[in-house]
């Protein structure tokens, strides 16, 4: 359930109309529904309480401090993968004991950092990495958690660049050599090895990779044990889909009830690490048509919102659905031309949606649906554009939760 809907033509963010927001605040704008973020918070919350999971949020998604606070109040812990994510973590009071850290290349630094807040385990994507945890927790006279991603080599059947389980992507040891690792434990004595991580990719919209690689899993854990090795933890990572254009993706209890019944009798803490499922239709991105440029082949409508506002487009070939704020009430001819809604980026990958039948002049303000994971958090400032502002939307309250950059923010950290 999403709370941005139509009521007599006017696109509406709970009981805001879009276009009030977009006069209020300029575009290009995120918007997000408070309600939907924690609605989909709480969908997986329910559909795996029986195990009572740890529910970790993908800090990735959408790293905003307000949205980070929401969820922390409702029970969730964070998924970090950099200092950064730690810092935020940490400002918006996320306990240590329900931080989980992955990423396949943390520093000397980040790791102090992260043994320092007390963060309940990391997520260890290679020998080396192991080894230098080691070093650092017995230097500072530390013990730690460590759980060893795991690359099940399932092919997740997603785009090329978010597929992470398969043996030929950076991510995670092979199960052989995780074995290996768990039995020579004692070489790395201020590590308790007591959990294994999985994360096999992202919007995937059906459970049966999932199945496999826990199946595949709990063939290891089951061997491992017979062989005196103590586990205490499975984290299944994230991964689950969104509706974008017309996936069926699996609810929240469709795929807990696929993978609950694997789960169950393991009698481990279960970690869950949503990012996208959370986050991604719980905001949209709002844009204005500066012109329509028509040509023999196609429309262009260009608007003020590119690629470095939202990078999936461009970088995925990512789908979102486009629709204007405003839906004229008469239709005009039907039009027998497609538009491409493309920003104002110099470069011919800079498009938010190709071929779509749009019937929008000048100044129309336009809805891009589905940015709320990896939309602002992968924005930048290419073309010294300022970054977005964003607001989140309660009932019939709108607050800013990031202001909008100015031109000054650009060059505040050059000298010359």
């Amino acid at each position: 359930m999403h709370h941005f809907e139509y009521k007599n033509n006017c696109l509406y963010c709970e009981q805001v109309k879009a276009e009030d927001l977009a006069g209020e605040f300029g575009t290009p704008l995120y918007v997000y529904s408070k309600r939907t973020l924690l609605d989909h918070f709480l969908k997986i919350k329910q559909a795996f309480a029986f195990l009572k999971p740890l529910i970790c949020y993908s800090v990735k998604a959408n790293s905003n401090l307000s949205l980070l606070k929401l969820l922390l109040d409702k029970g969730s812990g964070l998924d970090i993968v950099s200092g950064g994510e730690l810092f935020r973590a940490k400002k918006a009071d996320c306990p240590g004991e329900k931080i989980v850290y992955a990423s396949v290349g943390k520093t000397v630094q980040e790791i102090k950092d992260a043994i320092n807040y007390g963060i309940l385990m990391f997520n260890v994507e290679s020998e080396p990495e192991l080894e230098k945890i080691n070093a650092i927790a017995a230097d500072m006279g530390k013990a730690v958690k460590v759980a060893l991603r795991v690359n099940p080599d399932v092919d997740a059947k997603t785009h090329a660049y978010i597929t992470t389980g398969r043996k030929e992507t950076k991510f995670g040891i092979s199960p052989a050599e995780a074995e290996k690792i768990f039995l020579k434990e004692e070489f790395y004595p201020a590590c308790s090895i007591s959990g294994i991580h999985i994360h096999i990719g992202s919007q995937i919209i059906q459970a049966a990779p999932f199945v496999r690689a826990i199946k595949r899993i709990t063939a290891m854990i089951e061997r491992l044990r017979s062989r005196g090795v103590e586990i205490d933890s499975l984290n299944i990572g994230g991964g689950l889909g969104i509706v974008y254009d017309k996936e069926k993706p699996q609810t929240a209890a469709e795929f807990a009830a696929r993978v609950l019944p694997l789960l169950k009798d393991l009698k481990l803490k279960i970690i869950l690490e949503p990012g996208r499922f959370i986050a991604g239709n719980s905001g949209i991105l709002l844009t204005r048509v500066i012109y329509v440029k028509e040509t023999p082949l196609k429309d262009f409508i260009i608007v003020d919102s590119g690629m470095n506002d939202l990078m999936r487009p461009s970088l995925y070939q990512a789908f979102h659905l486009i629709e204007p704020v405003t839906k004229h009430k008469v239709k005009k001819i039907k039009k027998s031309k497609f538009s491409d809604i493309v920003g104002p980026i110099c470069e011919s990958g800079d498009f938010l949606g190709r071929d779509r039948c749009l019937d929008v002049s000048q100044g129309d303000c336009l809805a891009v649906f589905g940015a709320g994971a990896y939309g602002f958090s992968m924005s930048s400032q290419y073309n010294s554009r300022p970054r977005a502002a964003e607001v989140l939307v309660e009932g019939k309250k709108a607050r800013l939760i990031r202001k909008r950059e100015t031109y000054k923010d650009l060059i505040s950290k050059e000298l010359f």
